[in-house]
């Protein structure tokens, strides 16, 4: 009994092996997004780290909220000194040089400028508060240096881990920032700890104020430690949990010390994104390396976004694998960024290419290493192609591209049709259809139901890949049983070669010109698409050659109609000659269906042979060397049937890892911006590329899958688009965010609460709010999203007080006084002061840019962070370390272009919400929306009360 080769490119091998690998892979990549490394289950998982108590310590921090502007945060601040201090004490015998301070005297004025130059930008005054813990290393400066006036160390050596200790008001700050914090904490038990003195010396800042606006970063500029420091470890969070994730990195050199982390996770296209714009937010990485110069390295949790900035982000919904997913990374960093001669201005700093592999290796790679590679694979790539095409033109064996070949017989030059075009333009034809079906999907998610992907990531993609795949099988199988063609693989595999080819080179202009290295992926998957199309053209050196087999083509079927004629009757041998020599017209790919499939006439005329054929030599030589699989043409019969499972390997495992954890990555960190004004269209037209291009490397093979797989994926493809055009886009594991604010006019008493997010489930929300019922809503229109007012119930965040007189109990809130102190031609410079109660943030708005802001007390202006930027200030906010402070502020401003007068707003802040019933309208609000709905915070202060000023000319 003879059995089938196992991996033949038969149906039933091409369907379990390729149905086997991709699941086995897309299985493993959502396993490495869903599930985290495990924590260690020894407390003490690294000589000085102690697990247990990092997870305690997160637990106590993140107790309440702490923002900046809160009597808690003054609370976290003295027990970080504490624990600071007892975990130095501790440690006392490890004779290691440690300073701790506290610094209470930094104070800095900075700006930012605006995103349209025909407003201003914004000034900020800000008092800080930060922790700063030095370590000195064995190679460092025994002098204490800082304690001289403008003292310098003698080297520039300094590393520095950093994270803020302050949250927002509205989230616990369990991963922004508090993993970060511990692992600080845990980072100078380990360098105190015997035996683990670093070679160079280790700065370890916690600052305060980094949610609102960068503050603390800014202040550390003031302090002395800043001179010392040249590469630094930024420890942020921009989710509730999962991964912590490299985001950006400023050179090689100091990305091979992120390296060596246990489990390195992250791609330099985050860093592209945040290079060009396309992510928002900002960390403290670009103060420290855009302000200060510093070399070094973002790291930062990503997801789920629906959790940052709210209640869900505690140790509850973090866990101690995410924590120690951090930390491990912290201490490997670290360790190596130390160590040696270690990280100095003079060092050699190229820009570099890096990424994880399943979250265990890290491929890395200097942007110079990426180019030479990519122009060598872009020449010599092509150059073996064409060698091998020449050779087997040489060797008479080139049946791609043959038309015909012309044999001399006895009755003259007779054609042989090789059919060696057929299917060279099915595979864009097929490609190009069945990648406009995701393309074609992710238009009609983004139109009908435009958030679905906020919850359902999975059903998405999911229906994306089903489409794709089943559109390419059907077009492939129609076009395999109308015209088969044995060089489906060879001309696909080329296709794909060409395509990628032309997407390196647009990678490599695209890293040259405008330093975007997050196409570093072309270069694999070109690799992989030549190898596997060189591999097509070595198989074409199986079969015959095209002058033998067109001998063996019109002497065996000579041979055949004379055995048959001489065989039959006279009376039915006329007609049956005819029907052999009569070759059937050319098939082509307009030709019916109920003709012969790509059948030769010489197939035909084989396959009737009776079993009686008296020239039995002839029709067996024939049937050995010419008997075609899969009705394709009679030439393929030799060609090696296992070949198709090399190529296999060669390109899809590549393409699946490298390219599908690129996109879970990518969906991961984008999939719940929509909320905060970004378009969810991106987030679909990536999943329908990425899935297009994960896929497109079983589009040669696809027409051999027999037909139970497609109609799986038919089956989900339609489950899933039902429930993504019909689903509710949130849940209470994946809420949404509305921006909340309250606005207290402090003269008139009335005031007002707004929700700022997307329509319609802004007033869809606000339609559960007690104090909103029977109102009618104010709603603007801000971008692609809404902001909705009411009047809300009274805030009670300072003392109030009602008399006849005073009928605004708010009026003693906010206290000022204005005067002009300085008069010329051209500018005026007025005086306020101004004082809030229970507060310590208020701010200053004009209603037109002015052009000079002096603080009273303020240190000397930095020239690395001017105090108003180029186009004014339309605002000035004030932070202070102590509370119910007076601020003393002079304002300049420009009277030929804004006139004599000045108008604006006198407005001070409240953010403290740990205490019921201070905020009445938030607590209303957390309490009445839905589950599926997240509050978070619209702006520095969550109660925001003003009064109107007027300077006339």
């Amino acid at each position: 009994m003879a059995f089938s080769n196992p991996f033949a490119f038969s149906r039933a091998s091409v369907t379990i092996i390729a149905t086997a690998v991709y699941a086995a892979l897309i299985a493993f990549l959502i396993v490495l997004q869903v599930e985290l490394p495990a924590s260690p289950s020894s407390p003490t998982p690294i000589h000085g780290v102690n697990l247990t108590e990092a997870w305690q310590d997160l637990q106590l921090l993140t107790a309440q909220y702490h923002p900046y502007n809160s009597r808690r945060n003054d609370f976290v601040h003295d027990w970080l000194v504490n624990r600071i201090q007892s975990i130095v004490g501790a440690n006392n015998g490890s004779s290691t040089p440690v300073y701790v301070f506290d610094d209470q005297v930094s104070n800095l004025t900075s700006s930012t400028s605006s995103v349209s130059k025909q407003t201003g930008g914004i000034s900020v005054y800000f008092e800080g508060t930060n922790i700063i813990t030095y370590i000195r290393g064995k190679e460092d400066d025994k002098t204490e240096w800082w304690k001289k006036e403008d003292g310098k160390p003698a080297e520039r050596r300094g590393v520095m881990v950093n994270a803020h200790y302050d949250s927002v008001s509205t989230g616990f700050g369990s991963t922004d920032d508090g993993v970060g914090v511990i692992s600080v904490l845990q980072l100078i038990r380990y360098y105190t700890t015997k035996g683990n003195q670093p070679q160079n010396g280790l700065v370890l800042l916690l600052n305060n104020g980094e949610e609102d606006f960068l503050n603390g970063a800014r202040a550390f500029g003031q302090h002395p430690m800043s001179r010392f420091v040249n590469a630094f470890l930024n420890l942020e969070g921009a989710g509730a949990g999962g991964r912590a994730a490299l985001f950006r990195s400023t050179d090689e050199e100091v990305t091979r010390a992120y390296a060596k982390s246990p489990y390195p996770f992250g791609t330099v296209i985050s860093g592209d994104a945040f290079n060009k714009g396309l992510v928002r937010s900002q960390t403290d990485y670009v103060i420290f390396n855009g302000v200060f110069g510093y070399r070094g390295l973002d790291v930062a949790f990503i997801g789920p976004r629906s959790r940052y900035h709210t209640n869900q982000d505690d140790s509850r919904h973090t866990g101690q694998k995410a924590l120690w997913h951090m930390l491990s990374s912290a201490v490997a960093t670290t360790k190596e960024l130390t160590g040696g001669k270690g990280i100095t201005p003079s060092s050699d700093s190229h820009r570099s290419i890096w990424f994880d592999v399943a979250g265990r290796a890290f491929v890395l790679m200097q942007s110079h290493t990426f180019f030479a590679l990519s122009v060598a694979l872009l020449v010599v790539g092509p150059i073996i192609l064409l060698l091998t095409l020449i050779a087997l033109h040489s060797a008479d064996k080139l049946y791609l591209f043959a038309g015909s070949r012309h044999v001399h017989t006895a009755d003259g030059d007779s054609a042989v049709q090789l059919h060696g075009w057929r299917g060279l333009f099915r595979f864009p034809f097929i490609a190009l259809v069945a990648s406009a079906a995701p393309v074609a999907l992710a238009y009609l998610l983004f139109k009908e139901n435009e958030e679905i992907v906020h919850s359902s990531p999975w059903p998405v993609w999911a229906m994306m890949i089903s489409a794709f795949i089943f559109v390419a099988w059907f077009l492939s199988r129609f076009a395999d049983y109308i015209r088969p063609s044995a060089l489906t693989r060879a001309y696909g595999f080329g296709w794909i070669c060409f395509g990628w080819w032309v997407f390196l080179v647009v990678a490599l202009v695209y890293e040259e010109q405008f330093h975007l290295a997050g196409g570093y992926f072309t270069l694999f998957f070109s690799a992989s698409a030549f190898f596997t199309t060189w591999l097509s053209y070595l198989e074409l050196f199986s079969l015959p050659k095209k002058k033998k087999f067109c001998h063996e083509k019109i002497y065996g079927e000579e041979a055949v109609q004379r055995s048959r004629a001489s065989s039959r009757p006279a009376s039915s041998r006329r007609d049956n000659t005819e029907d052999v020599d009569g070759e059937e017209e050319e098939t082509t790919e307009q030709s019916s269906l109920l003709r012969s499939r790509g059948r030769s006439a010489y197939k035909t005329a084989y396959n009737t042979q009776s079993p009686e054929d008296p020239d039995e030599n002839t029709s067996t030589k024939i049937k050995k060397g010419l008997m075609a699989k899969h009705d394709e043409q009679e030439w393929s019969s030799p060609m090696w049937d296992w070949l198709w499972i090399l190529q296999f390997i060669v390109i899809v495992p590549i393409n699946v890892v490298i390219l599908g954890q690129l996109g879970f990555y990518l969906v991961d960190a984008l999939h719940q911006t929509g909320q905060d004004g970004s378009s969810a269209f991106i987030v679909y037209i990536g999943i329908a590329i990425v899935t297009i291009f994960i896929f497109s490397p079983i589009l040669p093979v696809v027409h051999r899958l027999t037909w139970q797989v497609p109609v799986f994926f038919l089956l989900v493809l339609i489950g899933t688009l039902v429930y993504n055009l019909l689903a509710f886009p949130f849940s209470p594991q994946n809420r949404l965010k509305l921006y909340f604010q309250q606005q207290v006019d402090l003269d008139n008493g009335n005031n007002s609460v707004s929700f700022l997010g997307l329509p319609p489930y802004v007033q869809a929300t606000i339609s559960h709010i007690p104090s909103a019922a029977g109102q009618d809503l104010d709603c603007v229109t801000v971008e692609n999203r809404v902001r909705c007012s009411w009047s809300g119930p009274e805030p009670k965040v300072a003392p109030t007080f009602r008399s006849l007189y005073n009928k605004s109990p708010y009026k003693a809130w906010v206290n000022y006084n204005v005067s002009i102190v300085g008069s010329s031609k051209s500018e005026k410079t007025a005086r306020f002061s101004i004082v809030g109660k229970n507060t310590r943030a208020c701010k200053l708005s004009f209603d037109s840019p002015v052009s000079g802001i002096h603080v009273l007390g303020q240190s000397p202006e930095d020239k690395r962070l001017p105090s108003v930027p180029e186009q004014g200030s339309t605002e000035v906010r004030l932070w202070s370390r102590t509370w119910d402070r007076s601020w003393t502020v002079d304002v300049t401003w420009n009277t030929e272009e804004h006139g004599e007068g000045l108008t604006g707003k006198a407005i001070c802040l409240w953010s403290d919400i740990n205490q019921n019933g201070v905020i009445p309208a938030f607590d209303e609000a957390e309490h009445y929306v839905p589950v599926w709905v997240a509050v978070t915070k619209a702006a520095d202060g969550l109660v925001e009360g003003y009064k109107r000023f007027k300077i006339s000319g």
